[in-house]
């Protein structure tokens, strides 16, 4: 009997996620012959780009598609990426890991759908924090979202 209670849990929770995904993805910028970025001596990654499309890591079908080659080590590339970064002048920023969103289809993980991470950077003298929408399981090319810059 606890078996089949179990077994129908299961398979309820496993209805319920997957009803939330869509068969399609909405992600708008994934591109699997995206080169695989370069690394620094520090471990982040070399940024040489910037992005002119004002949605580009701030809206959440157009994350930043960082990519991960196993579980082991998923939000490494996203750290890497992240401390690539600097405010629009130049200044250090910290950041902050704040949710998991917006369930999308992807082919990478043995349940078939991914989340994009939401993390929420701060530098001194910033009106505002702002969050960008990171892509663990996905490729494409990284740029340096509008109203940031490259790490010195």
């Amino acid at each position: 009997m606890k078996t089949t209670a179990k077994l129908t849990f299961f398979i309820a929770l496993i209805s319920a996620f997957t009803s939330c995904v869509s068969t399609k993805s909405t992600l708008k910028n994934v591109d699997d012959t995206a080169p695989f970025p370069k690394l620094t001596k520090d471990n982040t990654f070399v940024l040489t780009e910037y992005s002119k499309d004002k949605k580009y890591g701030y809206d959440a079908d157009y994350p930043v598609n960082v990519f991960y080659q196993n579980a082991k080590d998923e939000n490494l590339n996203a750290q890497r990426y992240l401390n690539a970064l600097a405010g629009p002048n130049g200044e250090k920023i910290t950041f902050t890991k704040i949710e998991s969103c917006c369930p999308f289809p992807t082919k990478r993980v043995e349940i078939g759908a991914g989340f994009l991470d939401v993390y929420e950077l701060i530098w001194q003298g910033q009106e505002k924090p702002i969050r960008l929408y990171i892509n663990i399981y996905e490729r494409g090319y990284l740029l340096v979202p509008v109203g940031l810059s490259i790490k010195k």
